[in-house]
């Protein structure tokens, strides 16, 4: 059946997911942790065995531990292929521990005609098994071309998350290699877009893309240096629209504007083109 708009309230059946020490490492090192120099920054993201140094966890890989996906089966049928990632956003209630498991439950919480397609936002909380303590949640959209059409709500439109007009307060380059995704791809997105030029192809792309929360992890490391002084216990919600596909080897630009005591906007940029916009991180 098509898109089925009643679907709104629908939850996924809880399930569980376990990570470790190792897990961390590879997501740290997969958002580029450690790259401008491996041998004397990010090691509390990247290594377990330095001495004098605690293994910790970055705050942007709730994105891969708890995503969330279990009520998108709710929604009726669709072709995979046409679903596009809209926006993402992550809420943390405690710091990431270096290996546990969670619970997590999700939820579709809108869908929006948008004529040539359907809006999809489900939300997702996770709590740690052993203490049943909230971990973060996950909030996502994505967009299904062709599935629109439907007479339902068009939902909320227009920017949001707007910087001021001024020079940003902080701005980071990180450098992406050219074989960032096929790194990224092992916390557990396989989608060959990323990794089959076959695919790209059909896309219109050059090359196969880098995954938006890839760059998604590169611009939390940003936010997590620039505002948290790279504490992840500091770090409590980031939210963007990812605007633009990145290339593995773009340069990826982060913008930050302080607007409140504990508050800044930012967005991420490739060049002239805005990559991430409509970002929010809010920080200790």
């Amino acid at each position: 059946m098509p898109i089925n708009p009643d679907a709104v309230g629908s939850k996924g059946e809880p399930g569980r997911r376990s990570w470790n020490s190792k897990d961390a490492l590879l997501y740290a090192v997969s958002v580029g942790a450690g790259s401008l120099d491996p041998v004397t920054q990010e090691l509390e993201f990247t290594t377990e065995n330095t001495k004098g140094v605690q293994q910790r966890v970055l705050p942007t890989m709730a994105v891969v531990l708890g995503a969330g996906r279990g009520a998108m089966g709710k929604v009726g049928t669709f072709n995979p292929a046409m679903l596009v990632h809209g926006e993402q956003a992550i809420t943390l209630h405690r710091e990431i521990p270096v290996e546990g498991e969670l619970e997590a439950e999700s939820e579709i919480v809108g869908i929006y005609d948008k004529g040539k397609g359907a809006v999809i936002v489900t939300e997702s909380h996770s709590k740690l098994v052993d203490t049943d303590e909230p971990l973060f949640s996950t909030r996502s959209s994505v967009f299904i071309s062709g599935e629109g059409g439907f007479g339902g709500d068009r939902g909320p439109s227009g920017p949001t998350n707007v910087p001021p007009e001024r020079a940003p307060d902080h701005e980071v380059t990180y450098s992406t290699r050219p074989d960032q995704a096929l790194t990224y791809r092992l916390n557990g997105d396989r989608n060959p877009l990323h990794s089959d030029k076959q695919f790209s192809d059909i896309g219109g792309f050059p090359k196969p893309i880098l995954h938006g929360l890839c760059t998604y992890g590169f611009t939390g490391r940003a936010l997590l240096h620039s505002l948290c002084d790279g504490d992840p216990a500091r770090f409590r919600h980031m939210e963007g629209r990812f605007a633009s596909p990145v290339l593995p080897g773009d340069d990826l630009t982060v913008r930050m504007w302080r607007t409140g005591d504990g508050e800044a906007l930012f967005t991420t940029s490739v060049g002239d083109k805005t990559v991430i916009s409509g970002g929010l991180c809010r920080f200790d």
